[in-house]
């Protein structure tokens, strides 16, 4: 007889061991059977959830851009004025799960499959078309009609951080990170102008 409520248990094992055996793997060439014994299951139980490899990997994208958008939405709660939720919004993007060896290796590879996956591409767009209406939202006061250009550049500049930092070695530096787009960001658009 089947354990009662273990469903949600298991699938969220299987979304963990998905982001770390792409982690440790740097890519999507992991098997789901290495998926499943990291999460202590057979492969048959993996399949019987998720149906496919692919099928695992974008729900532990959507786990993955579920607790980003989580984290988005609370930093942005506590701000008061445009400047706070610009710093918000790139400490966020450098902060959290998100920010690890593991994270970077999981939105690396997203990309990668948003380039054959409708599923993924859809998945993809969303979180851009939301994090570019963040940005130009906080940078209308600082930025004026430079808003909407400068935001497309903060974006790309968020993305190209992660970049490196796939092909970086050590653990990512969030503090640092932030710090370099908010440095860019100044010397762009410096303070009291728009």
């Amino acid at each position: 007889m089947p354990r009662v409520g273990m469903e949600p248990i298991r699938r969220d094992a299987l979304i963990t061991a998905t982001i770390s055996e792409i982690g440790q793997a740097g890519s999507l060439d992991v098997t789901v059977g290495q998926i499943a014994r990291r999460a202590g299951m057979s492969p048959a139980l993996a399949h019987h959830y998720f149906g496919s490899k692919d099928a695992i990997f974008l729900a532990a994208m959507r786990h993955v851009l579920t607790v980003f958008g989580a984290e988005v939405r609370g930093a942005l709660a506590a701000t008061d004025c445009p400047e706070a939720r610009l710093h918000a919004l790139v400490r966020v993007s450098f902060g959290g799960e998100n920010f690890r060896r593991e994270g970077v290796a999981a939105w690396l590879n997203f990309y990668v499959m948003a380039q054959r996956d409708p599923q993924a591409a859809r998945l993809l767009r969303l979180y851009q078309g939301r994090m570019r209406s963040n940005l130009r939202h906080a940078l209308r006061a600082r930025g004026g009609a430079r808003a909407v250009p400068l935001a497309e550049a903060l974006a790309a500049m968020i993305d190209g951080v992660y970049l490196r930092e796939a092909l970086g070695a050590g653990q990512p530096e969030g503090a640092r990170a932030s710090a370099q787009i908010m440095g860019w960001l100044d010397a762009a658009l410096p303070m009291g102008r728009a």
